[in-house]
């Protein structure tokens, strides 16, 4: 056998030994390769349990079982308590009535690392009463930001601050989500949209 025959010979096998490993090489199931989306309208809202400052836990379809529910997902503590927030939370507070003549639970998502996480929230609420249908729920280690493609992953950031009102069929019927700290729907904006159904 010649030099070149050998050459030959072993670039064939390698090629050949190239295609099989490509042809065998298992397929990442679906599971692996799927990213989390972005719930748009029309979407069924995903669903997620997650507990309070008191360590009581709250489902989503729970709520939508009572009615419409505004689920406001803040900025948690980025190294402060954000004053946005505090403006858009004190706001809602200020229409707690008309949310529930309106039979909507509103759900306040506070994200952060886990550690703190509850001491931080039980800040941002002091001195401030939450009417019986308002939530503030703790998302430790950003599990519920992270599900709803929500996470601000820049230096200094937590989520992108974001206003769903999903309704009693679990479906999303709203949705504003801000890329800054601002630009976040109010109260009034969503009372509207309660008020059409």
């Amino acid at each position: 056998m010649t030099r070149q025959t050998t050459i030959a010979a072993s670039r064939s096998i390698l090629g050949l030994v190239l295609m099989l490993g490509t042809t065998w090489m298992p397929a990442q199931s679906s599971e692996q390769t799927k990213k989390p989306q972005r719930p748009s309208v029309g979407d069924q809202a995903p669903e997620f349990e997650l507990s309070s400052i008191d360590d009581e836990t709250t489902k989503l379809s729970s709520l939508t079982k009572e009615g419409p529910v505004v689920l406001v997902v803040l900025r948690g503590y980025p190294g402060y308590q954000c004053p946005i927030c505090t403006k858009q939370v004190s706001g809602l507070l200020g229409d707690a009535q008309k949310f529930k003549d309106a039979r909507a639970n509103v759900v306040l998502i506070y994200p952060g690392p886990s550690r703190e996480l509850k001491r931080h929230a039980e800040e941002f609420v002091r001195g401030k009463s939450l009417p019986d249908n308002f939530y503030l729920l703790l998302d430790p280690d950003y599990r519920f930001t992270t599900a709803y493609d929500l996470r601000w992953e820049a230096a200094g950031e937590t989520a992108y601050p974001s206003t769903f009102v999903i309704g009693t069929g679990g479906k999303v019927q709203f949705v504003k989500i801000s890329k800054s700290h601002g630009d976040r729907a109010s109260s009034s904006e969503v009372l509207k949209l309660l008020e059409k159904r």
